[in-house]
């Protein structure tokens, strides 16, 4: 039988207490083993969340309002809506750093006005990458690939914006769990923005807090709704454990892609890995 949410979500609880022990320890070995299964337990975390809140049933659709935050769109939108490269972009503006489609739009969802189909994305990374190779910056920002460290190659299935640095786009083995906490802050802050401006967030954006919050330690109570104030206080704490190292790998990891990589490789990715990757039909 498969677990619980809150049976997910004790072991959750239990395992990071456990790593936090081991990075104290100074056992690389049983951090990394850890780790390893804290992610295989979110993802099944997740999907378990999922399948909950589908049996629960969709909320009713909120009537559209203005977000908090001046991001105007670029170009002029087709047939009244808003070009799908300008709902990613806003949304990776919200959350701060590289995203997987599912949550880019779920974010879309949360805090602006129309839906975005994560479908919609699958070539969308490609299509920039062609825009910028024949025209090189004549956009204001692309949306463009978050690169593996190691071999500066297309980090599979994340898509990041390219007026970030560059040591922000790049994925690290502390990436996973530090960009989590980035996203969480991205969302508690927008939150506050929208309640400060006297739009109240949707029903969809406080279940998206919620579902960051479930997994950092003392970011969430019993309350019905998180406090964004505390997930913001909770998930800085935590982001302050990996932050100097984080930031080592990321800082050696774009010097040497500055020194080997051309301006288009540094947006979507040295061609080793990324022409195998489109031969097999892979996200890209």
């Amino acid at each position: 039988m498969a677990a619980t949410v809150e049976e997910l979500e004790k072991r959750l609880t239990a395992l990071r207490a456990q790593w936090r022990e081991s990075r104290r320890a100074g056992d690389k070995t049983v951090s990394a083993r850890i780790r390893k299964e804290l992610r295989e337990v979110e993802e099944a975390w997740e999907a378990a969340l999922d399948e909950e809140e589908t049996k629960e049933g969709a909320p009713a659709a909120a009537p559209p309002r203005p977000h908090a935050e001046p991001l105007q769109p670029v170009g002029q939108p087709s047939h009244g809506a808003i070009p799908v490269r300008e709902q990613v972009y806003q949304s990776l503006t919200v959350l701060g750093a590289p995203a997987s489609p599912k949550l880019i739009s779920s974010v879309y969802e949360a805090f602006f006005s129309e839906p975005l189909v994560a479908t919609k994305l699958a070539s969308l990374r490609r299509d920039e990458e062609r825009s910028f190779t024949a025209q090189g910056y004549s956009r204001p920002y692309y949306i463009c690939a978050a690169l593996n460290h190691d071999r500066l190659t297309v980090a599979r299935g994340l898509l990041a914006a390219s007026v970030w640095p560059l040591e922000r786009r790049l994925i690290t083995p502390l990436s996973p769990r530090a960009d989590f906490l980035r996203h969480a802050i991205g969302t508690a802050e927008q939150i506050q923005r929208l309640s400060d401006a006297g739009h109240p967030p949707t029903d969809a954006a406080w279940r998206l807090l919620r579902r960051f919050a479930l997994t950092i330690p003392g970011a969430y109570s019993e309350d019905t709704r998180p406090d964004p104030a505390r997930v913001l206080s909770a998930a800085h704490t935590e982001a302050a454990v990996h932050q100097a190292e984080g930031d080592r790998e990321r800082a050696a990891a774009a010097r040497r892609a500055r020194e080997q990589l051309s301006d288009v490789q540094q947006l979507f990715g040295a061609r080793e890995l990324h022409n195998a990757l489109r031969s097999a039909g892979g996200f890209l």
